[in-house]
């Protein structure tokens, strides 16, 4: 553990000029602020704290009780990759000035009280998880939206629209993005920029390589890491390919659906629960797991609407959760299937490899509400002894199959309403409160459910212009 003194070293030895200090709002945005090193005080920093306007954080204080303030967490300290002038980073829980205990909103707290809260169960002490945030690189984008207009473009020159065009010529067609080694594949060395960037800020990386869709869809995997450990990271991750793509005059979008008719981009979520060093979910039932991995496959299932409002949360996530894209829409389980909802990977047969991959993420995710809750949700599953039924062996997207199976919901709305009547799994432990999910689920259907569903669609004109 990381003490105080150790991150005035660092500041000593890389010379640093600047420390800028981060914390993660209600729906997943860092959000920073910076001082000279001339001004921060360590003191401040670790135990009094700095002072901030929670009323200008989406989802966090109203103007009448604003001030809050940051505590760092000294774990978290490394130069930061991105900033031209030498600078440290820092990540920060909130707190409340007046009362001096931890933020009920802050997404990080939420996190570190899932994890004390599987301590205090005895089932583990120790929550891994594997996510694997898909991305698009655009070389353009463009949008706009108001009250008499609205339009969007992207553009990249792996497109096959560009096909028309005297050209580069070497474009991807609409999902056969897996794998092509260069030129088709043009991204290569901005991926491995990604990669060692992030190994810069402290972040293991296991492989980078070109995804299913055209235009750029992208994935970089990291290795497992400890719950709240792996949300950090997530942050850091899309800080760094947003930043370093910028730089060379591209733009990253981390939506799970920017372009129609091809692949969107996921975060398969792979997960295991570990004690006293040894793993979990190995055992000699069905594709190699345990009986308590196959409960805790069961409360994932139990729960799947619940927790798509957390883990898929945003109106375009539910453009993705269609079938025919390699999305996971199916309520069901199975090894190596990947059209099932929860996937039990096969590569290895080493009981540390053996997990549970839940596919219905999508990287606009909060990464910390959405560990917490996919874990909170596996140890109800755990607790209960939740029979997830029996494994899906068949493809569940050919037609013949679609009508004997369960789906997940197919929109926003329909998942917020399914949070609110199955949060109980979720309060269990004081890990998520009333109060958290009910800011949420507000926001969420005042600023995206209703604004998207009331304004007129582009298509529409197209459709309907002349009728």
């Amino acid at each position: 553990m990381a003490t105080p003194n150790d991150v005035m070293k660092l500041i000593a030895e890389h010379d640093l000029k600047i420390v800028d200090v981060k914390f993660t709002d209600l729906f997943g945005q860092w959000q920073h602020f910076s001082m000279p090193v001339e001004a921060f005080d360590p003191e401040d920093a670790f135990e009094e704290g700095m002072g901030f306007d929670g009323s200008s954080i989406r989802g966090f204080q109203s103007i009448e009780a604003s001030d809050m303030i940051l505590l760092a967490d000294p774990d978290s300290a490394v130069v930061d990759p991105i900033c031209e002038i030498p600078t440290l980073s820092l990540v920060c829980n909130v707190f409340d000035p007046v009362t001096r205990e931890p933020y009920s909103r802050d997404p990080r707290y939420v996190a570190q009280k899932a994890v004390e809260y599987l301590k205090s169960t005895g089932i583990a002490d120790t929550a891994y998880f594997g996510p694997e945030p898909e991305f698009f690189v655009f070389d353009q984008v463009m949008y706009s939206a108001g009250e008499y207009s609205s339009a969007y473009q992207v553009d990249s020159i792996e497109g096959p629209w560009n096909n028309g065009i005297f050209g580069f010529g070497h474009s991807v067609p609409h999902k056969r993005g897996y794998f092509p080694v260069p030129p088709l594949d043009t991204l290569q060395d901005l991926r491995s920029e990604f990669v060692r960037t992030m190994i810069d800020a402290g972040i293991e990386v296991e492989v980078h390589h070109h995804e299913v869709g055209t235009a750029g869809q992208c994935e970089i995997d990291m290795r497992f890491a400890e719950l709240v450990k792996m949300a950090d990271q997530v942050q850091m991750y899309k800080y760094i390919v947003k930043n370093v793509a910028k730089k060379h005059g591209k733009t990253v979008t981390f939506m799970p659906k920017p372009i129609y008719a091809d692949n969107g981009s996921g975060m398969h979520t792979h997960q295991s629960l570990w004690k006293d060093g040894e793993p979990l979910f190995a055992g000699d039932g069905y594709a190699g797991l345990s009986q308590m991995a196959l409960w805790y496959i069961g409360g994932i299932l139990k729960h799947i609407n619940a927790l798509l409002a957390l883990v898929a949360p945003t109106t375009n996530s539910y453009r993705r959760l269609v079938p025919g894209y390699e999305a996971p829409v199916v309520i069901a389980y199975s090894a190596r299937n990947r059209s099932a909802a929860c996937r039990i990977p096969m590569y290895s047969g080493s009981p540390k490899a053996k997990r549970i991959e839940f596919r219905c993420p999508d990287p606009t995710a909060n990464p910390y509400l959405a560990f917490a809750a996919m874990l909170m949700a596996g140890l109800d599953g755990i607790k209960n002894q939740i029979d997830p039924g029996d494994p899906a062996e068949l493809d569940l997207y050919e037609e013949e199959h679609m009508g004997t199976v369960e789906m997940t919901v197919a929109k926003l709305n329909e998942a917020l309403d399914a949070l609110m009547a199955d949060k109980d799994f979720l309060l269990e432990g004081g890990v998520f409160t009333e109060d958290v999910l009910d800011a949420f689920v507000s926001y969420k259907f005042e600023n995206e459910v209703g604004p998207v569903s009331l304004r007129p669609h582009p298509y529409e004109f197209l459709l309907y212009y002349n009728e």
